[in-house]
């Protein structure tokens, strides 16, 4: 155990004790949410049968997360300060449910874990436990926003939940393990993205205790200097408190954050005072205690606190090693309950004391359940923006330029509430329009030809970083925190934030069932620049396989859409925008694509998310040879042209075309709230006919998603195929047969009475495939017969 000596501080000697015994209360609950299922304040000799059967949990970094939340109580206390904590390393959920316990929040919530033996007994026994809560500050934790299941976020969670909150102190611990992840890394530089004058501050607080799950920590082990170098190069102040006697880190912990309380009410009073927004260097706090602090010393004659065999659970085989028990008791009671808490197992009233009061207490903060003040968007008439269409697939238009000039207006009617977030990539997606209201934040120094389309602004609200890591955490900071946002980015490259994706549908399905989460806005991720345009960039730039991730989350929380043109892009948006608890994956090229809906006409398309084209359809009143299918903009171009190839080549020919927005319409009702009943799957896609599907990413997800479909025996997917170079737009789609040609010989192949008569249309099909080939590989183009193609009818 760790020996107590005095220190010179800015606590008195009342307060360095009264402190030292609230962490004390907190390491004595951490240490009974790992072990105990009975006998919580050890009213009794500890027996085996008050030990949990199973042993879960983590110990190693629970005292230094509680160590920082209760100074963190201090300030907020003593310097009336709106503050919230993050907690990078995840596994310490005990170090932050015990201040959480303490300070009456979870109590108040939960009033079975309730601030009294029986209370405490239940909130031991749920810890790890069948039925219970996870080892993570799970979305059941009280003040969490971030739980850090996967490491990495936890800097940007926190930026995001700092932005146009100005009064806000976002205290965020940084786990040294956490630290040596690429998204931590670049996270580091969010700090030049802090406005003084409308953000609130982020405090990171660099925790090295020294060791993983059983290895060193990098930053543990290099030179302090050289650590305060690399954090100074990232641009902050850094702080250093180090030791392993309480009492003296007491006092360091202390001045330290009074010290950097004063550095961050200086930068913020200088900026706000002058109303002169400048990059500031941010102080921040490396705090170095001893893994497992305040825990055995030793297990069996291995060194364990300072060691990673504190990371789990430092002593186990409690049930058949009477040695252990004895050591376990011998732990729990070094921290001395009988003076802590009262006869009915509640904390001293001179202890509560030190807690902040109602929505003061980082557990309580209405930032850290982000619905409770969410305030709905502002939103103009998106009816506004729609472009003519007088008739259908005859013209052609940029998809996503309408959409700048929406989110344009979403941002002037929404200044303090609504950003857009994206890697570098707006301009070029077509977005730019949102500059004329909001220009790129840029807060470092400015050169002179930056003036010259350079679109930067100390208080801009467009955020663009070359880290979609970083952008995402931020993004979700933000919406967690009650604010709305809109992410763009390539195609090809959204995979960089696949785990993110997946933690955040993980968090939101879990608030499914938390009544006391209100609901927050939506994640709305526009994924464009896509596989089937990427003329110059090619096979690296060539993959939809995003859409295959989201799938594989939770329905209640997943949504895919593929408008085809720009009035059902900005019929899709402008529902997006106002969803809450969803996150919406909008699939939308940036080039120049064929128009086909009018407004009118795209509402009612996008209510129902998928429908017949009657304008392509000629089956009307009869039963259809072929059902024609097209999901994304290029297959829906070339599904119309080879349905029109088609009734060219064979007038009787009945094709019914269809359309498909949303693509979770496909799943039976049973599996996807937006999920189409057998009865209406059966009446569009026909119980026994065949169905060309030309989709936009990998063919086997419609599969997937329609396999239990009465008619999937007949379900044929074009898709993308893995076959992509430097191609122009129709030779990569011939390359994977999602083009006119292979589409319109498939239904040749597939309809049984065209399967000798059409011969001779297949090979005219085939030698039209060649030569549009050909072509491409002398002049570098596709046809002018392709490019201007429209439809015919």
């Amino acid at each position: 155990m760790t020996h107590h000596t005095t220190a010179p501080g800015p606590l008195t000697p009342e307060q360095l004790h009264r402190i030292d015994a609230y962490w004390r209360a907190c390491n004595y609950l951490a240490v009974g949410m790992i072990y105990l299922r009975d006998n919580p304040l050890l009213r009794e000799p500890l027996r085996p049968e008050h030990i949990k059967q199973r042993l879960l949990g983590h110990w190693g970094a629970s005292p230094g997360l509680s160590f920082m939340y209760v100074h963190l109580n201090r300030i907020i206390r003593e310097r009336d300060q709106d503050a919230i904590f993050i907690a990078g390393p995840g596994h310490g959920a005990p170090g932050v449910l015990a201040p959480v316990y303490l300070e009456g929040t979870y109590s108040e919530i939960y009033p079975d874990k309730g601030e009294d033996i029986e209370g405490m007994r239940r909130f031991f026994k749920q810890f790890s436990f069948p039925g219970g809560i996870g080892s993570h500050c799970t979305p059941e934790t009280p003040g969490s926003i971030h739980e850090g299941g996967e490491l990495g976020y936890s800097i940007s969670h926190a930026f995001g939940a700092a932005f146009d909150n100005p009064d806000l102190l976002v205290a965020v611990a940084v786990g040294d393990g956490e630290a040596e992840t690429g998204p931590l890394a670049t996270a580091w530089h969010s700090s030049k993205f802090l406005n003084p004058i409308r953000d609130g501050a982020v405090l990171p607080i660099l925790h090295l205790n020294g060791y993983k799950i059983n290895n060193p920590t990098l930053l543990a082990r290099i030179p302090e200097e050289e650590l305060a170098s690399l954090m100074r190069g990232y641009g902050w102040t850094p702080h250093f408190v180090a030791g392993e006697d309480p009492l003296t880190l007491h006092q360091q912990m202390a001045a330290t954050l009074d010290t950097c309380h004063d550095q961050i009410r200086a930068i913020q009073r200088a900026a706000r005072e002058s109303g002169e927004a400048r990059r500031a260097h941010w102080p921040m706090i490396v705090l170095r205690t001893p893994k497992g602090w305040t825990g055995p010393s030793e297990v069996d004659g291995h060194k364990v606190e300072g060691f990673w065999r504190a990371h789990q659970v430092p002593l186990a085989g409690m049930h058949d090693n009477p040695a252990h028990l004895k050591q376990l008791e011998d732990w729990l009671r070094s921290y001395r309950p009988e003076e802590l808490f009262d006869a009915q197992g509640r904390l001293i009233p001179e202890l509560k004391a030190l807690a902040p009061q109602g929505t003061k207490r980082m557990s309580a903060n209405p930032h850290a359940n982000g619905g409770l003040i969410r305030r709905a968007l502002r939103m103009p008439d998106f009816r506004d923006y729609a472009i003519e269409v007088a008739k259908p697939g005859a013209t052609l238009h940029p998809n996503t330029r309408p959409l700048g000039a929406l989110l344009r207006d979403v941002m002037a009617r929404n200044p303090d509430n609504f950003r857009v977030f994206g890697p570098d990539e707006n301009t070029s997606n077509k977005l730019d329009a949102i500059y004329e209201v909001s220009k790129k934040l840029w807060l470092c120094d400015y050169r002179p030809e930056d003036a010259d389309g350079g679109e930067l602004a100390p208080d801009g609200r467009v955020l663009e970083m070359l880290s979609e890591h970083t952008l995402e955490g931020w993004y979700e900071g933000y919406v967690l925190t009650g604010r709305h946002g809109f992410f763009a980015t390539y195609e090809a490259f959204v995979h960089v934030i696949d785990s993110m994706y997946n933690q955040h549908a993980k968090w939101l399905s879990i608030c499914e069932d938390i009544p006391w989460r209100a609901p927050i806005s939506s994640l709305n991720l526009l994924i464009t620049s896509t596989v089937w345009r990427q003329d110059h960039n090619g096979f690296t730039h060539q993959d939809p396989g995003f859409l295959d991730v989201v799938v594989n989350k939770s329905p209640r929380v997943t949504r895919i859409y593929l408008p085809p043109d720009v009035n059902t892009l900005l019929s899709t948006v402008d529902h997006c925008l106002q969803s809450r608890n969803d996150i919406n994956v909008i699939v939308a090229d940036k080039q120049n694509h064929l128009q086909y809906l009018d407004m009118d006409a795209a509402i009612k398309h996008c209510i129902k998310g998928i429908g017949i084209w009657d304008w392509a359809s000629n089956d009307q009143g009869t039963e259809p040879d072929v059902v024609m299918v097209g999901c994304g903009d290029i297959p829906t171009k070339e599904a119309l042209a080879a349905t029109a190839l088609l009734r060219e080549h064979f007038p009787d020919l009945r094709i019914r075309f269809i359309n498909v927005v949303d693509l979770f319409k496909l799943q039976p009702a049973g599996e996807h709230p937006h999920g189409l009943s057998d009865a209406d799957f059966d009446s569009l896609f026909t119980k026994d006919r065949p169905i060309i599907f030309n989709f936009h990413g990998y063919p086997w997800l419609i599969h997937r998603l329609a396999y239990r479909r009465t008619n999937h025996k007949n379900l044929h997917v074009r898709g993308y195929k893995e076959k992509g170079s430097i191609n122009t737009p129709l030779e990569l789609a011939i390359n994977n047969e999602i083009d006119r040609f292979s589409l319109a010989i498939d239904v040749i192949n597939r309809v049984p009475r065209l399967q000798v008569a059409g011969a001779h249309v297949k090979e005219a099909l085939r030698d039209r495939q060649i030569e549009c080939r050909n072509y491409a590989y002398e002049h570098g183009i596709d046809k002018p017969e392709v490019d201007d193609w429209v439809w015919p009818f």
